[in-house]
């Protein structure tokens, strides 16, 4: 069942809600508990690794018995995702002042983020509901997973994107994947509040992180670093934050592990937030960590150029539980932190140094969130380095500036070739009228 995170009503597996229909707020997926121990559903999971069932060797699905949402395995979308490594990281250890310290890279992903995890469920959740189109808005991540697992379930997938201040590279994805890759001429912010008055009147499903199934994919992930740690909790887990989906689901994961007796210790959630697209910082730097106040997001590390993101409640919920923090750091150093992970033989986008920059700071700050020297930390990095080729470029040429935009520019040499199968973004104005003429259009063509 689907169960309100504020007043508790409840509502029904399969209805098409992104919200509680009695007070507003966010939902939860909710199950009972498995009836296995703890010791035969770790040993459950890892059995299941040297099987050739797909949804075996699934990095999501193989914890399934955590995700009891489908009625048949038939119903299950599966690309293969998730198995991400763990990284020792010695060079970005000695520049935090650590003793060590180890990344969890979810870039290793099919579409090179950590998106994959949650849209495999999220589509999963489509196909059951009989839905033939599914959406988002993105800043460039999410309508990349969006795009191909979509396209693998035979589904429409549509994008929403700022026409501006989104890489090239993850727009690229989208395209290729046959996306409806509609540029908003607005921030993330109008394309996903225009999305949610869509939905329901083109009946189309929503994949953004207000989505609860989403988020349920999104946890295996606490799942799979447990295992690969021996099941035993690390002190401190540091995670970017953008639209708060990732530490929403990070704390839920860890609440369930803990209830189960998967879980030794409460390791502490540090969501990290780029100063200038940092609402949910502020909030707890202000000693209000039960309100939010929207900002207008500035930041080149553009997966988390978000200012009113949708999961923060839960992810407030997260930290809490766990006796954690939300910080920010500057762009300056979000760029040398993303330099030396790379001097680690380990690429990632920008978003994803945030941690790094944060953990430095800490280890070196006289707060009470000070971090030991000695303590066990895993690093979060969300996508690949790929994902924002122009900001690495830049940064290794001197030329990296805080209010950089990317440009494609094309030059004529020799004949030019036919795109028998191109897909153009379609730039559209930011309201709804716009919206649904164009997507209308296209989901007309696919009957």
């Amino acid at each position: 069942m689907l169960r309100c995170i504020t007043c508790q009503a409840v509502h029904p597996l399969r209805d098409v809600i992104y919200r509680c229909g009695s007070c507003g707020d966010l939902l939860d997926v909710v199950f009972p508990r498995p009836s296995e121990t703890a010791a035969a559903l770790a040993a459950t999971f890892r059995a299941r690794r040297m099987s050739d069932n797909p949804i075996d060797r699934s990095g999501v699905w193989r914890f399934r018995e955590l995700l009891p949402f489908y009625d048949q395995e038939s119903q299950i979308v599966t690309y293969p995702e998730g198995n991400t490594p763990l990284l020792d990281a010695p060079k970005s250890a000695s520049y935090a002042g650590l003793r060590r310290l180890r990344f969890k890279h979810l870039g290793f992903n099919p579409t090179g983020s950590f998106k994959d995890y949650g849209m495999v469920t999220g589509v999963t959740q489509a196909r059951i509901l009989g839905m033939r189109a599914v959406a988002c808005a993105s800043t460039g991540n999410t309508s990349a997973s969006l795009g191909a697992y979509a396209a693998r379930a035979g589904l429409l997938p549509i994008v929403l994107v700022p026409e501006t201040g989104v890489s090239f590279a993850k727009l690229s994805q989208s395209l290729d994947y046959g996306a409806l890759t509609l540029m908003v001429r607005g921030d993330f912010d109008v394309a996903q509040a225009l999305l949610r008055k869509l939905a329901p009147r083109l009946g189309i499903y929503i994949l953004n992180s207000v989505n609860p199934f989403r988020l349920e994919g999104q946890k295996t992930v606490m799942i799979e670093l447990l295992e690969q740690l021996g099941w035993e909790a690390p002190d401190r887990i540091v995670v970017p934050g953008g639209n708060l989906g990732n530490s929403s689901s990070f704390g839920k994961a860890l609440r369930e592990l803990h209830d189960l007796g998967l879980l030794t210790k409460r390791p502490r959630i540090t969501i990290v937030q780029a100063r200038g697209a940092a609402p949910l910082s502020e909030a707890y730097e202000g000693g209000h960590s039960e309100t939010l106040v929207r900002v207008h997001a500035r930041t080149l590390a553009t997966a988390i150029k978000i200012g009113a993101p949708v999961s923060w409640k839960k992810a407030a919920r997260a930290v809490d539980w766990s006796d954690g923090w939300v910080m920010s750091v500057s762009e300056q150093e979000i760029a040398d932190a993303k330099a030396v992970i790379g001097l680690d033989g380990i690429g990632c986008e920008p978003a994803s140094a945030t941690t790094l920059a944060a953990i430095r700071r800490l280890a070196s700050e006289g707060t009470d969130e000070r971090i030991d020297p000695d303590e066990t930390i895993v690093a979060i990095l969300t996508g690949n380095v790929l994902k924002d080729p122009d900001y690495t470029i830049r940064y290794h040429q001197s030329s990296l500036f805080e209010e950089f935009r990317s440009e494609t520019i094309v030059t004529d040499h020799g004949r030019g070739l036919t795109s028998q199968f191109a897909n153009p973004p379609v730039v559209v104005d930011a309201t709804e009228e716009a919206l649904m003429a164009v997507i209308q259009k296209r989901l007309d063509i696919i009957g």
